[in-house]
């Protein structure tokens, strides 16, 4: 198994950011540093990162109902709360699949398996994602209009998303609409809204692929079914 995809299923990070591991040398394997990516691990090599032991885990799968006030990170310079201290009773290395912004609520996976992350973050794979947000503005399908054909943001084209419009304040000058796009660019929900001149106040994930947070209350979490994962690798096809 190459080392970074050994460093992934040991749940230290996703396979792209265990070949940053490995090419800034803070992998060593035998007590040797090793900077090589195409390296084999083999049976009985004794794998480090930073000094921390790389053991390959059980994997394991987690849905959490993120509250705004979160880093969705496994760490923080600045010392800000991140979403692991809302699972600190998972003993396995596990880190976020994608990220939701500090001010973003809702539906997050979290795992140790650096496979089915990059199953569920690879934009040409499709994958539903359900948003519900409170905009600034008056929403009407004129101004919604460009979202669902498709638009460029950050010179970057990005596909057609559904909306729906549930509910408008013309006197308080806001509207909840429910977007779903299926990418994940950066900041992209937000920027998208921006856009079409209504500017996001608050934001919430709902729903991944079949996934919703119905049962888990927000800061709450529990792990996914065979069945869910099954549904969720079939939905990234």
């Amino acid at each position: 198994m190459r080392i970074n995809q050994y460093l992934a299923h040991a749940g230290f990070a996703s396979r792209r950011k265990a070949e940053e591991l490995v090419k800034s040398g803070q992998v060593r394997v035998n007590g040797q540093k090793m900077t090589d990516l195409s390296y084999q691990v083999q049976n009985g090599d004794q794998v480090t990162v930073n000094g921390q032991a790389a053991v390959n885990e059980e994997k394991v799968y987690f849905l959490l109902n993120k509250p705004r006030g979160y880093i969705s990170s496994v760490s923080d310079e600045k010392g800000r709360q991140t979403v692991l201290d809302l699972l600190a009773g998972v003993p396995e290395r596990i880190y976020p699949v994608g990220r939701l912004d500090w001010d973003t609520s809702g539906l997050l996976l979290l795992t140790n398996d650096g496979d089915f992350a990059n199953l569920m973050m690879h934009p040409s794979h499709h994958i539903d994602k359900t948003y519900v947000a409170k905009v600034e503005g008056y929403a009407n399908k004129e101004n919604l209009r460009p979202l669902s054909l498709g638009m460029k943001i950050d010179g970057q084209k990005i596909s057609p998303a559904r909306y729906k419009i549930i509910r408008t304040d013309k006197q308080k000058n806001a509207s909840i609409v429910e977007l779903t796009i299926h990418e994940g660019h950066n900041h992209q929900v937000k920027k998208m809204f921006e856009k079409v001149g209504l500017p996001v106040q608050k934001l919430s994930r709902i729903a991944f692929g079949s996934l919703t947070l119905d049962g888990v209350s927000a800061g709450k979490y529990r792990q996914l079914s065979a069945k869910e994962l099954r549904e969720l690798r079939h939905s990234a096809v």
